[in-house]
């Protein structure tokens, strides 16, 4: 057995329709499936091969990993997004009015990455390959 690739991941969010409304216009993707569970909406959205399934808990205090890391807790750091396209992605950012975390652009020896955050405080890693990791499809 080998893993094909991650499935989704799980993220309880403030507000559901506020957090799907914002990864369609930001990064595309769909809901494919949505509920309640105990009088709250949640769904699955997909893009691509990406999978995000999110619940509303707009009780839930959010911890950023700062925080985390001054409580000495344990958290999600951040997930992040493969793009394939920079002057899209800088366009995206500027009509979104979405301002990077940090200095902006950060260059790493075999990437580009910008830091910004969902509706909810997650952290996201937007990510542009130089070249396609020789690890890729392995």
């Amino acid at each position: 057995m080998k893993i094909r690739n991650l499935d989704h991941l799980n993220l309880s969010v403030r507000n559901f329709a506020e957090s799907a409304d914002w990864y369609r216009r930001v990064f595309g993707f769909e809901i494919v499936e949505q509920k309640e569970m105990d009088g709250l909406p949640w769904g699955v959205l997909q893009c691509g091969d990406a999978m995000l399934c999110i619940y509303e808990h707009p009780e839930r205090e959010f911890l950023d990993r700062f925080q985390l890391r001054d409580r000495n807790l344990h958290g999600l750091a951040h997930f992040a997004l493969r793009i394939d396209d920079e002057q899209a992605w800088l366009d995206l950012m500027q009509r979104e009015d979405i301002t990077p975390n940090y200095d902006g652009r950060i260059d790493w020896p075999h990437s580009s990455s910008w830091y910004i955050n969902d509706p909810t405080g997650y952290e996201i890693e937007v990510v542009l390959w130089k070249d396609a990791p020789s690890f890729v499809g392995v």
